[in-house]
């Protein structure tokens, strides 16, 4: 049996902490779909499929990464597609606390997906897409935060 993954989040932009995330995870699973949750609640500053293209570039030569875009919840996606495990990077306690309680919520609606932490490493723990995101918006060169195929996209 494959050990698929689901990595959610909106990825707006991805960064280098996500980027962390993924490749050290990828010993771990089979498969790691990167879903790029669409949440109302947010307001994108990069399209869905801006987004997929990024990570389709930089994993062009990994075939264990793969994106989808998807809505709704997230314990549902992971049921449609196989996945057994939920990946959610840590950053701070802070971040522990917030996931802890999501992942509480999915092990409720389905005790077969169980969640995986991975803590970021400490270099990455300062990036944030909120904060890139504003970096950008303000004219701020956010290349120390990004991966290439982002920072030679956002030159085009």
């Amino acid at each position: 049996m494959q050990r698929i993954c689901l990595f959610p989040g909106t990825f707006d932009p991805v960064t280098l902490g996500h980027t962390d995330i993924i490749n050290r995870a990828l010993p771990l699973f089979d498969r790691i779909i990167v879903g790029i949750g669409i949440n109302s609640a947010k307001n994108p500053m990069f399209t869905p499929e801006q987004r997929m293209e990024w990570l389709a570039t930089i994993y062009q030569d990994e075939p264990k990464v793969e994106s989808l875009v998807y809505d709704g919840l997230t314990i549902h996606l992971c049921q449609k597609l196989g996945a057994q495990f939920i990946l959610r990077g840590i950053r701070y306690v802070s971040d522990f606390e917030y996931e802890k309680t999501i992942a509480d919520a999915n092990r409720t609606l389905d005790r077969n997906i169980e969640t995986i932490f991975l803590t970021g490493e400490p270099k990455y723990t300062s990036v944030a897409s909120t904060i890139v995101r504003d970096i950008l918006r303000n004219g701020g060169n956010a290349d120390p935060f990004l991966p290439t195929a982002v920072i030679q996209s956002l030159q085009k």
